[in-house]
């Protein structure tokens, strides 16, 4: 059975997770959710390893990031810390293998989803160079921001 098949609701509360941050700071990039994501699969590595998890030291928006995935992912392994704060109904507890096979494929799926949209802003910046009546349109220097392809 598929990682999606088997875990799609605990896909779905960690993608929340980082959504609700993006709805909240229009400004968080995909290379700053991915070094969130990065930071809680080594923490959770570690855990399934008996190891003492590294301190977490991220800058802001990843801090919140990674406390939002954080928050969900403890709730999902059923820890009571986290239900204080989450109050939504799910089927059963989770392992920390569980969580952290879905934190991989997350992590895939934001660094896949990157690289297509900068191969995207290549094409753009080539078309622009090649069709001057474009360029005022999509300035390469705008091509940071997801928004400036909408």
């Amino acid at each position: 059975m598929a990682l999606e098949d088997a875990h799609l609701d605990v896909l779905q509360n960690i993608e929340f997770a980082i959504v609700s941050v993006y709805r909240k700071q229009h400004t968080l990039r995909d290379v700053e959710v991915m070094r969130a994501l990065d930071a809680l699969i080594d923490l959770y590595r570690a855990k399934a390893r008996g190891h003492t998890p590294k301190e977490v030291n991220l800058p802001e928006p990843e801090t919140t990031v990674f406390h939002n995935a954080y928050t969900m992912c403890e709730f999902r392994l059923g820890r009571p810390e986290a239900s204080t704060r989450i109050q939504v109904p799910f089927d059963g507890d989770k392992t920390e293998s569980d969580i952290l096979a879905c934190l991989r494929k997350i992590r895939k799926s934001v660094e896949r989803w990157h690289k297509r949209h900068q191969e995207r802003m290549g094409e753009e910046t080539l078309r622009s160079r090649a069709f001057p009546s474009h360029a005022l349109l999509r300035s390469p220097t705008h091509f940071s921001d997801r928004t400036a392809l909408v």
